[in-house]
Parts: C-alpha cells; structure tokens; sequence
C-alpha cells in the first residue's frame, strides 16, 4: 500500500475537512509569500483536490 493510498483512506468521509486543510495550508502561503505566488498556489490546491477527490464543485467551479 502506498503513502498516497494510505492518506486517501483515513480522508474518506471527511472530504470536507480535508478541503478545509487545504484551503488554510494555501492561504497560510499566500500570507507569508504576500501573494506573490498566488497562481501557483491555487494550482497546487487544484493538483492536490483533484488527487483526493475533495474538489466540491467539479462540474461547475467557481467563476472568480
């Protein structure tokens, strides 16, 4: 069993803290960055939702 396997079953079932996780972890990098980064990150966010299957709208993503 890999590490990846390993964390997408202790997230099942809470998907939702998990996208919270990830939102924090990214705001706290765009806060000590001063969102220099910001288009990255948000990327990296994307990457890491998309390979826990946390992402909450992926038929419909938010229009910024």
């Amino acid at each position: 069993m890999s590490f990846m396997d390993r964390i997408k079953g202790m997230l099942k079932g809470h998907e939702g803290m998990a996208d919270k996780g990830i939102d924090k972890g990214g705001d706290y990098v765009d806060q000590r960055t001063g969102n220099k980064y910001r288009s990255q990150v948000d990327t990296g966010q994307d990457k890491v939702r998309d390979e826990f299957g946390t992402r909450p709208n992926r038929d419909n993503p938010p229009q910024s």
